[in-house]
């Protein structure tokens, strides 16, 4: 799909609807970003700080216009798309708080006379292909530190996404950006053709299997540096507990944050034998009472899921695991684009649902006799994004962080992102890191200086 609309996913109502760039204006467009560029490298680190705390204060004062775009776009129940805003202006403001270690020299150790540092400095025009599930959040974490380094951006938002895409360009422009940040409304094709611009230094990805593997392709093709953040199939493992209902209530929060359309949502839910049985009964009244309804309504805990298509393709997931055998323990019944919280148990790994991600509010629970065999099911599948470990011996605890094959694993705490801790996965859920410092070493040039004296 590359029209841009505005779907409102709650109604099915076409709210309003958006023209691609034309040709002509994209090529103005790299070309404004590209001569922006030699200007803006030039900036100095503090002045540029300033041109994004900016940015985050704005975000702040329109939190509320924001907030209700997001809402009608995607379906995001209103308190989680303040939420979203509100992060989205943290991570934006962390990287002018830290613009100093982003962009300062990193001395070396050398054996020699003289001295040798590595200086970071920016590499050019980047494209950002965003998702729709965070319209905020996933920009900033991208857009923010990037900008902070020198780069000037280009960016490629999901079509259900333009008013959003069109809010975030106003917010850069109003805060003195213009041309650092630049929206455009492309086609897929057209993005192609900005990748393969000799202007364009690197793209970044959020989104799925299939759109990073293509991008990818393409980025190769023309020897540009690639990110990429994909899907995830996040283990929630619980080994022990001194209270069943904090840890089911982790897991609820877990699974059904944005409507449960979350990368690093905890989808697989691993439980120790002796708890599995009171974790499903608690776990399944919980989906029962987390209410399905108008996202704008303070009590909803689901809004619809982002479109009919995704709502459908979930229920197909369902239907398909149950005709396979799985045990539908509750839910699994779509109303137009709604769907609620859905428990299925008895999957098998000859099962399409043990290696499937679930996009949507559904959890799925294998019972596991010991440490071992929870690792095994955690690590048997082809992504590697996050994790989450429940367990009260912290010697276990520190034994499955270094077995779990994830780029975050998350003790005891579900939720618990911050602006300074890394994002990111291994295996087929990424190649990069966002957020925290790590972020900022993505697309820059690491340069060594060797002087001798």
């Amino acid at each position: 799909m590359t029209d841009y609309a505005v779907i409102n996913p709650a109604t099915g109502e076409t709210l309003s609807t958006y023209p691609t760039i034309t040709d002509e204006a994209l090529a103005q467009a790299i070309e404004t970003a590209d001569s922006t560029y030699r200007t803006w490298r030039t900036v100095s680190p503090a002045e540029r700080a300033a041109g994004i705390r900016r940015v985050a204060e704005l975000h702040r004062e329109r939190r509320e216009e924001l907030a209700d775009i997001i809402v009608r776009e995607m379906g995001k129940p209103l308190e989680a798309a303040l939420g979203e805003v509100d992060f989205a202006a943290d991570i934006t403001e962390y990287y002018a708080d830290h613009v100093d270690k982003i962009t300062g020299d990193q001395p070396l150790d050398i054996e020699g006379d003289g001295d040798a540092i590595i200086r970071r400095s920016p590499i050019g025009v980047l494209l950002g292909i965003m998702p729709w599930n965070f319209p905020y959040y996933q920009v900033a974490r991208f857009a923010a530190p990037n900008i902070v380094v020198g780069n000037t951006i280009l960016l490629k938002h999901a079509p259900q996404c333009p008013e959003s895409a069109e809010a975030i360009e106003k917010i850069y422009n109003d805060a003195g950006l213009a041309g650092v940040y630049v929206n455009i409304l492309a086609t897929n094709e057209q993005a192609a053709t900005v990748i393969a611009d000799r202007r364009v230094q690197g793209v970044s990805v959020t989104g799925s299997e299939r759109a990073g593997s293509a991008v990818a392709e393409l980025a190769g093709r023309h020897l540009k540096k690639v990110a990429l953040e994909l899907g995830g199939s996040d283990p929630f493992i619980l080994l022990s507990t001194d209270d069943l209902d904090a840890a089911v209530q982790a897991g609820i929060d877990a699974r059904l944050d944005n409507n449960g359309q979350s990368c690093n949502a905890a989808k697989r839910f691993i439980v120790a034998d002796d708890l599995y049985e009171g974790f499903v009964e608690k776990f399944t009244a919980a989906m029962d009472a987390a209410k399905v309804g108008d996202p704008f309504a303070e009590d909803t805990v689901l809004g619809p899921l982002s479109s009919l298509a995704a709502a459908e393709r979930l229920a197909a997931q369902v239907d398909n695991a149950v005709a396979q055998g799985a045990t539908l323990v509750t839910g699994g019944v779509r109303d137009g684009a709604f769907y609620p919280g859905t428990v299925l148990t008895d999957v098998t790994s000859d099962m399409d649902a043990y290696r499937e991600e679930f996009f949507g509010p559904v959890g799925v629970v294998y019972r596991v006799a010991s440490e071992e065999e929870a690792v095994e099911i955690a690590n048997d599948t082809s992504f590697g994004l996050g994790s989450y470990i429940f367990t009260t011996d912290s010697e276990q605890a520190a034994r499955m962080a270094d077995q779990i094959d994830a780029g975050m694993v998350y003790i005891n705490c579900v939720l618990a992102d911050e602006p300074a801790l890394p994002f990111g996965g291994v295996k087929r859920s990424g190649t990069s890191r966002e957020m925290g410092l790590l972020a900022a070493d993505e697309f820059v040039n690491k340069k060594l200086i060797r002087t001798a004296m």
